[in-house]
């Protein structure tokens, strides 16, 4: 039997988004430790829920991380990741400065490309299955 989704609700739609980010350290370099790691997590968390948004999963290498998050239809999703890639990597920066300083001369810490998919829900197919079964008209 298939699975009802939870949905959140606002004043004027009702909405299920979840987005898969992925950010890339920049020359994919290495620099991420398991304390920064933890750090970024922590950072992503406080960020996500200024932004009415939450982390739900997060995980990654040396030289990426992936986000897991659920957002609300009102945010303008590039502008959350400019504003989670600009503060993470000044945050890093200042906090891991002995760290990151063996891998960076410049202010950098993040590549300036990103991956994000939508996740969630009903495959492409199954969707577009049931909205071809609708009924039509008759008149």
């Amino acid at each position: 039997m298939a699975q009802k989704q939870e949905l959140s609700s606002l004043a004027h739609c009702v909405y299920r988004l979840n987005y898969h980010l992925v950010f890339v350290t920049k020359y994919r370099r290495k620099a991420i430790t398991k304390e920064i790691m933890e750090f970024l997590r922590i950072h992503f968390q406080s960020v996500l829920m200024l932004w009415k948004c939450s982390l739900i999963e997060f995980s990654g290498e040396q030289d990426y991380v992936h986000l897991l998050i659920e957002a609300t239809p009102n945010l303008k999703l590039s502008s959350l990741v400019n504003n989670l890639k600009t503060t993470s990597s000044r945050r890093v920066r200042n906090v891991f400065r002995k760290c990151v300083s063996k891998y960076y001369r410049k202010p950098v810490f993040w590549t300036r490309a990103y991956c994000v998919i939508s996740a969630g829900g009903a495959p492409l197919e199954v969707l577009k299955q049931y909205i071809k079964n609708q009924d039509a008209p008759h008149r």
